[in-house]
C-alpha cells in the first residue's frame, strides 16, 4: 500500500556500527572495524502504524521483521554480527515518519530500515534515508511514484533515491490488474470510481480508472471522501442513483468498510473493489454485515498457499506474536531478510569484518541480493522495484477473504 518493540540497548558508537565486546574479560575485543572477537550489534529499522485505525497492519510488519532478526541471530547468518530491531510508531502520519526517518538516521547501528506502510508516509522519509545513505525497504508502498519519479506516468521513469527499494508491486500493476478482473473476469461495465484524495488511494483509483476506461468500461460517476470521514450517505445515494454495477474504491479498510457498508444500506446491491489498503479483516467488521462479494487485490499470491512461506508461518506462530502477520506479513519479512543478506555480503567482502562505511555499502549490495524468502523470488530491478509482479483478487466469501485468481498484469 500504501500506503500493515524490542528495547535496542544503547551503547557506544564508532564509524557507522556499534561495537560491544561479547566475551569475557581477558577475550579480544572487537575493533571499530569489527574485528573478530566479540559481535557487532546492527540494528534493523522498523518504520510502521503500531498504534491507531491502521495498527493491524503496522504491527503485523513489526512482528514479521521480528522474526527475520530472531532467525538471523539463532542461525548465526552473518558470523560475528548480532541483529536487533528498533520499531518506531508513525501511525500513518507523514511528519511522524520524517521524525522518525530523522531518529533513526541518528542512530549509527541501523544499517537498514523496514517501512512504513503508507506511500503518504513514505514519501516524507526518502530524501532523510537517502541523504544519510541508509537503506529503505518497504514491504507495502505501492504509489509509482517513489521508485519511478513523479513523471512515471509519461513513462519518464527516473530513480531519485537509491537508497529506496520495496518488496510490494506498484500501483502501475495492481490497479491494471484489478481493472482487467472486475471487466474480464467479473464481466461489469458501469463503474463508480471513489478515492480518499491520499497518495495512495488517489494514485491507485487513477489507474484503475484509465485501464477500466481502455477496456471498453463506462466510468458512471467518480467522488473523493476526506479521510477519517464516517457519514458516506450523500456518496451511497450517488452511487445508487448512477446505475453503477460495481465500486471500485481507492483507499484504505477504516474508511472503505464504512463505505461498503453504507452503498448497500442505500439499496446499491453492487460489489466494493479495492486495493491492498482494504485486504484486511477490518474491513469485513467495519462493513457491518455488508461486504458479501466484495473485492480487493493484494500483492503477491497468498502465502498461505506458498511452500516457501511454510517456514515462515510456522516460525510466526511458534514466536507466539498476538497479532497475525496480516496481509504484508511475508514481504515484511522478506524486508528484513534482504537487509540481513546485504550486511552479509558487505561483511564477507570485507573478510569477515564490518567496515565503518557500511551503509552506503549495504545500499549497493541490496541492489544485487537475490534469495529464496517468504514469498518466492527475492530481488530488485535498477529502479529498486521487486521483480515479483504477481498479484491476487480476494473476495469476501462466507464473511472471509477467499483467493479467487493469482496472476500478474497482461498489458
Amino acid at each position: 500500500m500504501r500506503n500493515r518493540s524490542l528495547l535496542v540497548v544503547s551503547i557506544a558508537v564508532a564509524g557507522a556500527l556499534t561495537v560491544s565486546a561479547c566475551g569475557s574479560r581477558g577475550e579480544k575485543k572487537t575493533t571499530e572495524d569489527g574485528a573478530a572477537g566479540g559481535s557487532v550489534k546492527v540494528v534493523i529499522g522498523v518504520d510502521a502504524p503500531l498504534t491507531g485505525k491502521l495498527s493491524a497492519l503496522g504491527l503485523g510488519i513489526k512482528n514479521s521483521a521480528d522474526l527475520a532478526v530472531k532467525k538471523a541471530n539463532k542461525d548465526k547468518t552473518v558470523p560475528g554480527v548480532t541483529f536487533e530491531l528498533e520499531a518506531l510508531d508513525d501511525q500513518a502520519n507523514p511528519s511522524s515518519g520524517q521524525q522518525n526517518a530523522t531518529k533513526l538516521v541518528g542512530n549509527t547501528a541501523v544499517l537498514g530500515v523496514v517501512g512504513p506502510l503508507n506511500s503518504g508516509v513514505s514519501l516524507t522519509m526518502q530524501s532523510v534515508f537517502n541523504d544519510a545513505k541508509l537503506a529503505q525497504v518497504s514491504p507495502a508502498n505501492t504509489n509509482p511514484q517513489l521508485s519511478l519519479g513523479a513523471d512515471w506516468g509519461k513513462q519518464d521513469f527516473k530513480r531519485l533515491y537509491a537508497s529506496y527499494f520495496r518488496t510490494a508491486t506498484t500501483d502501475v500493476v495492481q490497479g491494471k490488474f484489478a481493472a482487467q478482473y472486475l471487466y474480464n473476469d467479473a464481466k461489469k461495465t458501469k463503474v463508480f470510481v471513489i478515492d480518499d484524495k491520499k497518495t495512495y488511494g488517489a494514485g491507485l483509483a487513477n489507474i484503475f480508472l484509465e485501464e477500466f476506461k481502455k477496456l471498453g468500461g463506462q466510468v458512471v460517476g467518480t467522488e473523493h471522501i476526506n479521510p477519517d470521514d464516517k457519514d458516506f450517505a450523500a456518496v451511497a445515494t450517488k452511487v445508487k442513483s448512477s446505475g453503477a454495477d460495481s465500486v471500485y474504491y481507492g483507499g484504505e479498510y477504516p474508511e472503505g468498510g464504512p463505505l461498503s457498508g453504507q452503498i448497500k444500506k442505500a439499496g446499491a446491491t453492487v460489489p466494493v473493489f479495492g486495493g491492498d489498503g482494504i485486504y484486511d479483516d477490518e474491513f469485513i467488521k467495519l462493513a457491518n454485515g455488508q461486504a458479501e462479494g466484495d473485492l480487493a487485490t493484494s500483492v503477491g499470491a497468498p502465502v498461505e498457499q506458498l511452500d516457501s512461506a511454510k517456514a515462515f508461518i510456522e516460525g510466526y506462530k511458534a514466536a507466539g506474536y498476538p497479532e497475525p502477520y496480516a496481509a504484508y506479513g511475508g514481504y515484511s519479512y522478506d524486508a528484513a531478510w534482504s537487509i540481513v543478506e546485504a550486511v552479509k555480503a558487505v561483511v564477507a567482502a570485507n573478510g569477515g569484518k564490518l567496515p565503518t562505511d557500511a551503509r552506503p555499502k549495504v545500499i549497493e549490495a541490496l541492489g544485487k541480493v537475490s534469495f529464496e524468502g517468504a514469498t518466492g523470488k527475492v530481488s530488485f530491478d535498477q529502479y529498486g522495484d521487486t521483480t515479483n509482479k504477481q498479484l491476487t483478487v480476494y473476495q469476501v466469501k462466507d464473511g472471509k477473504w477467499a483467493a479467487v485468481k493469482s496472476g500478474t498484469y497482461s498489458g
